[in-house]
């Protein structure tokens, strides 16, 4: 108002000055429309600079005011924005994504609305109007918001994760996990959306426990199940007392042995888990998992010629297994035949660089072979190595 009191005084002396030059019949002798091209020029274009500069500093000042945390002093100040600049998409945009943050989404869905009005597919106003929806409950509209925003040109990153809020707020879970498994895809280090899926899949497991319960809390499939729950919570006791109960429902099921097997090798329980897995062994002869435990266990007990039985039955399985030559490396080296524990070794490090034991085994054969120089070497890949194991499991423990 103002500026507006300033340049009207501006037209009026320009007017004066005229008539003062020209005499008193300048105006009647001026048609109007003259006179109302000096107002314009002296006045009006000046007028829509100063304009636009005022609302650039209005919209600063309102956003230094949103940092800061006064949510309603950025809301006047947008406010006296929009008396500016009644029209401006983007002013309007900014007070509705404000008013959203004050959870006012009622106010902020109209405003939206009336922008979307105007220009459907203006920046990121469906991903805002999608979350005011999703705020306020109204997940049908909050759902179709968010896929009018990904259909526009440049939509707003995070709108695709929001959508699969929506979804699964609506019980659409496979659409939901559909949305979140391509969001992951797109960013493999969206924390958001694996902590989701996870959720997701904890509900979905607890909910189905929950109806094995109801159906029959002493069933096959519920001890099966809870059997495999406390060995992924590596308690392995627990998850050996379950599988036992499922067996004694179902003494044929497959594959419960060899669950058995590995709880009782994870506790250095050998001669159980050897037992366990020669009764998975007569389920399939040819597994490559269960031959490979087996020959583990072989080796370990120094019966070399069975576990090379085992481990040759598990390399036709697995060939580029690391653990496999690893084990027959040390077969060999068991048996004193340094050159094939030389080249298992080898195939080892070639199929896990990363490794640190395979370098130290294969040390020990060099020196057996009277070849210090290459013993020096592997050794000091070891070290190498094994610091950097020790590393990366400093920097993920969380007791550290």
């Amino acid at each position: 108002m103002l500026h507006q009191r300033f340049l009207g005084r501006r037209a009026k002396r320009v007017l004066e000055l005229l008539l003062c030059w020209h005499g008193p019949s300048f105006q009647s002798r001026t048609s109007g429309l003259f006179c109302s091209l000096i107002l314009i020029l002296v006045g009006t274009t000046p007028r829509v600079g100063i304009a636009q500069t005022e609302l650039k500093v209005l919209l600063d000042e309102a956003r230094a005011q949103e940092k800061t945390g006064d949510y309603t002093a950025a809301e006047k100040i947008y406010q006296r924005a929009l008396v500016l600049a009644p029209q401006d998409l983007e002013t309007l945009k900014r007070l509705a994504v404000l008013q959203q943050s004050e959870l006012k989404f009622a106010d902020s869905i109209e405003i939206f609305t009336r922008i979307l009005a105007r220009d459907a597919q203006y920046a990121e106003t469906n991903f805002f109007l999608g979350v005011s929806y999703l705020g306020a409950n109204n997940l049908s509209n909050a759902i179709r918001s968010f896929e009018q925003e990904l259909a526009t040109a440049n939509p707003h990153p995070r709108t695709r994760y929001y959508l699969a809020l929506a979804l699964q707020s609506s019980g659409r879970m496979e659409e939901a996990i559909s949305q979140l498994h391509r969001v992951v895809a797109e960013n493999p280090k969206d924390a958001d959306a694996i902590y989701q899926l996870a959720r997701i899949y904890k509900n979905a497991s607890v909910q189905a426990i929950d109806a094995l319960k109801t159906l029959d809390p002493d069933s096959f499939q519920l001890h099966a199940l809870m059997g495999e729950v406390y060995a992924d919570q590596e308690r392995y006791p627990e998850a050996i007392k379950q599988y036992e109960a499922a067996l004694t429902k179902r003494p044929d099921a497959q594959g419960i042995h060899y669950a058995m097997g590995i709880a009782y090798w994870v506790q250095h329980q050998m001669a159980a888990a050897e037992k366990e897995f020669q009764d998975a062994l007569q389920e399939a002869p040819n597994d490559a998992l269960t031959n490979l435990y087996l020959g583990d266990i072989a080796v370990h007990e120094q019966r070399f010629d069975l576990a090379l039985r085992y481990l040759g039955i598990a390399q036709k399985g697995q060939p580029r297994m690391p653990q496999v030559h690893l084990l027959l490396g040390k077969c060999y080296q068991g048996q004193h035949q340094a050159e094939k524990a030389k080249a298992e070794f080898l195939v080892a490090i070639d199929t896990d660089p990363a490794a640190a034991a395979p370098h130290y085994l294969l040390a020990q054969v060099y020196r057996d072979m009277h070849d210090s120089k290459a013993s020096a070497d592997e050794l000091a890949q070891f070290e190498k190595l094994s610091k950097l194991e020790k590393d990366k499991s400093t920097a993920f423990d969380p007791h550290q």
